[in-house]
């Protein structure tokens, strides 16, 4: 791709400008934002390469500078948001506004503000004699249940060289993250059959059913804290499994056995237990509540439907991405979180990852989010020594 001779270089801050600018609530197109990144990279002679989700309304960014060739240093980053709806803001959410040392506007901290110091870096470190190469990852559809970074991730292959260590820029205060939690969830759809409830015996109450397996959730998290950590586990707080759920709804009336009873049940499962095995005995346990219930009124069921499963960010040995994140940042304390990320993904792809990023994760989904302006410059400290790592 030709650069233009004329193409400005914008600096971090004027880029996360204009990414706060896109309103790319999940639920809602990326695609303005992708368009005005991707022309950004090809003003400076950059090609980049796009995946579409099914419906071609939101895609995946992905570029490569340097030498052709595998190893390259990847950052990456999601390009989706929360909403704001039901929240209060004392500025206008869409633009990145300065006040009392912080920048204030959605996604400035989770997570804009290290897509726009990496797409900054990209560019400027094409303008450098690389030794070693960089490349840039931006998904979709991060903040429902990190669904767009496999394929993104799949779709690198072969397109670019494989890249060895990936930095993935969740906000982290810039501190190496080597280790998360993995994290599975299901919409829980509980079909009960309704009778007076004088007669309850003769019915199927949605809600008292929906309650035993919310019991049976107790159960688990009750059993998990008794039991001793595992070494993987150990460093995490909590330092075990968790089950949960934080929504509830169902039922017409007081003396009505409840027809329906709807809620969201996620897991949170630490390092070195698989999740794919709470998964199956949370399903079994379903199971084995329907068929208690479809005893009295066959018309019962519990309906299932898993909508997210982000795998485990294991530490690594001497990890690649975790070494050279160390060396940029000095930080040399150990560090896990509770929360998933697309981490995982990439590890489970074949890359050495960490998660280092400016900002608090405190902040993130909040009315009024931000970034401290001193955490954006550290973040920009640390691309300016990445590129410098890269010509070595």
């Amino acid at each position: 791709m030709t650069q233009s001779p004329s193409a400005p270089v914008l600096s971090p801050r004027e880029i996360l400008e204009h990414l706060v600018k896109f309103p790319t609530v999940s639920h809602d197109t990326n695609l303005p934002l992708v368009d005005w990144v991707e022309d950004y990279l090809g003003q400076h002679g950059i090609a980049a390469h796009r995946h579409w989700n099914e419906d071609r309304t939101k895609a995946a960014l992905f570029a490569h500078v340097g030498p052709w060739e595998s190893g390259a240093v990847v950052l990456s980053g999601h390009t989706d948001v929360v909403p704001i709806t039901g929240q209060t803001w004392t500025s206008d959410p869409w633009t990145v506004t300065e006040r009392d040392g912080r920048l204030y506007g959605r996604g400035t901290c989770d997570m804009k503000g290290f897509d726009a110091l990496a797409i900054w870096a990209l560019v400027a470190a094409s303008k450098r004699a690389l030794k070693t190469p960089l490349q840039i990852a931006l998904s979709y559809d991060e903040e429902v249940g990190c669904t767009g970074a496999p394929p993104m991730i799949a779709a690198m292959q072969g397109v670019l060289p494989k890249g060895a260590a990936a930095v993935i820029g969740e906000p982290s205060r810039m501190k190496t993250i080597t280790g998360h939690k993995g994290g599975t969830g299901y919409f829980v759809h509980v079909k009960g059959f309704e009778v007076h409830s004088s007669i309850l015996h003769k019915g199927v109450s949605a809600i008292l059913e929906g309650a035993r397996l919310i019991g049976w959730i107790n159960d688990q998290n009750a059993a998990n804290r008794a039991k001793t950590p595992g070494p993987l586990a150990m460093a995490f707080d909590p330092p075990w499994t968790t089950l949960h759920v934080g929504m509830i709804t169902g039922g017409t009336a007081h003396n009505i056995t409840a027809a329906d009873c709807r809620f969201a049940a996620e897991m949170r499962v630490v390092p070195g237990e698989d999740m794919d095995t709470w998964a199956a005995a949370f399903e079994a346990e379903v199971r084995r509540l329907e068929a208690e219930m479809q005893s009295i009124r066959p018309e019962a069921a519990i309906h299932l439907e898993r909508f997210f499963g982000v795998p485990p960010l294991v530490p690594e040995t001497a990890g690649a991405a975790e070494t050279l994140v160390r060396r940029l940042t000095g930080d040399n304390a150990t560090g896990v979180v509770s929360y998933g990320t697309e981490a995982g993904q990439f590890q489970d792809a074949g890359y050495s990852a960490v998660v280092c990023g400016p900002g608090d994760i405190a902040q993130a989904h909040q009315a009024d989010e931000f970034i401290e302006l001193s955490e954006f410059l550290a973040g920009e400290r640390f691309m300016a020594r990445l590129v410098d790592h890269l010509c070595q």
